[in-house]
């Protein structure tokens, strides 16, 4: 597999796909690098590995080229799972960051501390022309903050604090996130099928 097609136009994930690749001599393209402007495809799957492969699947068929995609999101204990995998337009389908981390926030109002457990997951689907699309599914567990604090980062990164962090994903330098983010953990998975395969 020498080339690669990232199923996203999120530049925060391709920098973290790019990272996370460039040692394995694979060249990723994001669909903005295409020459045809893809339409969004609609995630209508009821879990993670749904909404992955549905995206894999079409674009792998389109370009007959390998395709990995993802659907990530957060899991909040005390929400029930929510947002999981409504984490993108948890407030409204114009899918602002802002407002989804503070309608999290807000739910979570008086849940005490211990209580705030979370995770982040990240599922990849690689489709194949030809090929059973392949699943690799990562997490990073956590906890809810009480605020929105730090920079760097995107989506929920700022009230999402790590298990042994003492500050949030959105105050973590890129290297740091990237040791312990839940697209990490799924890709050492991904990883470890590259080298068999």
């Amino acid at each position: 597999m020498q080339k690669l097609i990232i199923a996203t136009k999120n530049k925060g994930k391709m920098k973290d796909f790019n990272q996370l690749f460039s040692k394995y001599g694979i060249e990723v393209l994001s669909l903005l690098d295409l020459e045809e402007d893809i339409p969004d495809i609609e995630e209508t799957g009821d879990t993670f590995e749904e909404n992955a492969a549905i995206k894999a699947e079409v674009i792998a068929k389109k370009f007959h080229l390998p395709v990995l995609a993802d659907d990530s999101g957060l899991e909040v204990d005390a929400l029930g799972g929510e947002p999981g995998v409504y984490s993108a337009r948890y407030a409204g389908t114009h899918k602002d960051d802002n407002d989804n981390l503070h309608k999290v926030l807000e739910k979570m109002t008086g849940v005490k501390e211990e209580k705030r457990t979370a995770r982040f997951v990240c599922v990849l689907a690689l489709a194949q022309p030809e090929k059973a699309t392949i699943y690799k599914r990562g997490e990073c567990e956590g906890h809810i903050g009480v605020e929105p604090v730090g920079e760097n980062g995107f989506g929920y990164d700022p009230i999402f604090i790590p298990n042994n962090y003492n500050k949030t994903m959105a105050e973590l330098t890129s290297e740091e996130k990237n040791q312990i983010s839940h697209r990490r953990n799924a890709l050492i998975q991904l990883e470890e099928w590259i080298k068999e395969n």
